[in-house]
């Protein structure tokens, strides 16, 4: 019988066991910090935000959040960030994507100082993840949720044919890397599919794990997948339907046929979206204990 992936409980699972960690820093005088920048009005970055701000509260995290207007120039924002590098008691720094049309999204994410960079999307931490785990200071929260999944469900990746769909520099490239490294949950084999891909369903039908990135609705289905494979998929997608709300949520994978034929699913919504958001909290709290010195054990 197939297994579906609770994410909602592995995230609050690592929440709860965050919590002797950040007693730790307490009694060592800090409070880990986390500010969030907004400068859009894209009503699903507020939400997230929001939800962000949620998790630290919930945690003893002290979130701190910084909203510029839309027509601000981008010097706003840059001097903005330079002030969160600034301040000792910010450890983490998440600019929310996507940002206005005036400012360079690249330019941004290189504005914050490295070692407040929990997404993970500096370019030093990016090359330090890549050189192998004892290089690495952050792992980008999708990924390292996803390793924390198929740690918690004793999925071996250990030789396992993996294939990753989408090529993102969020996802897509950080998960094949992650996958491929010598490390307990790497040493897979690894291909990486996207839009120049020929054949695709040849690929993810000889994957024991398909890791799904693409964001396009209902990319993959059942079809296309080897019996008893492991399937993660990223996308959350907004797609018409005769609900309250007009819509419904779906991920890459059409998840029906896909549950016939995998051995663990996530779902979309309740996978993988919620690990991410723990990940940002646990390099939050990773974050702060490099930066203060003081020693904390992270679940």
């Amino acid at each position: 019988m197939t297994e579906v992936i609770d994410g909602n409980a592995v995230a609050a699972e690592i929440r709860e066991d965050l919590s002797d960690a950040i007693s730790t820093l307490e009694q060592a005088g800090t409070v880990p910090g986390l500010a969030t920048v907004l400068m859009s009005d894209d009503p699903a970055s507020e939400t997230y935000v929001s939800m962000k701000q949620r998790d630290c509260e919930e945690v003893g995290i002290n979130g701190i959040h910084v909203e510029l207007d839309n027509d601000a120039p981008a010097d706003e924002l840059y001097e903005t960030i330079a002030d969160l590098n600034a301040d000792d008691e910010v450890h983490g720094i998440l600019v929310q994507s996507p940002l206005v049309e005036q400012v360079n999204e690249r330019e941004a994410f290189r504005a914050v100082a490295p070692e407040k960079d929990v997404d993970c999307f500096h370019p030093e931490n990016v090359g330090r993840m890549v050189a192998g785990p004892s290089h690495a200071r952050f792992k980008p929260c999708t990924p390292h949720g996803i390793l924390k999944l198929l740690d918690h469900y004793d999925v071996e990746t250990e030789g396992a044919e993996a294939v990753v769909v989408g090529r993102s520099n969020i996802v897509g490239k950080p998960m094949a890397n992650l996958l491929a490294q010598n490390d307990a949950t790497g040493n897979a084999t690894v291909t990486v599919c996207h839009s120049r891909t020929e054949d695709l369903e040849a690929h993810t039908k000889n994957a024991d794990i398909v890791v799904a990135a693409v964001g396009v609705p209902e990319f993959i289905d059942g079809t296309m997948l080897k019996e008893g494979a492991t399937v993660i998929d990223v996308g959350i997608n907004r797609v018409d339907a005769e609900t309250e709300k007009g819509y419904k949520l779906v991920g890459d994978v059409e998840f029906a046929s896909a549950r016939e034929v995998a051995d663990t699913i996530t779902p979309v919504p309740g996978g993988v979206g919620p690990m991410t958001r723990a990940m940002l909290l646990w390099n939050t709290v990773k974050a702060a204990s490099e930066q203060t010195g003081v020693d904390v054990d992270l679940p």
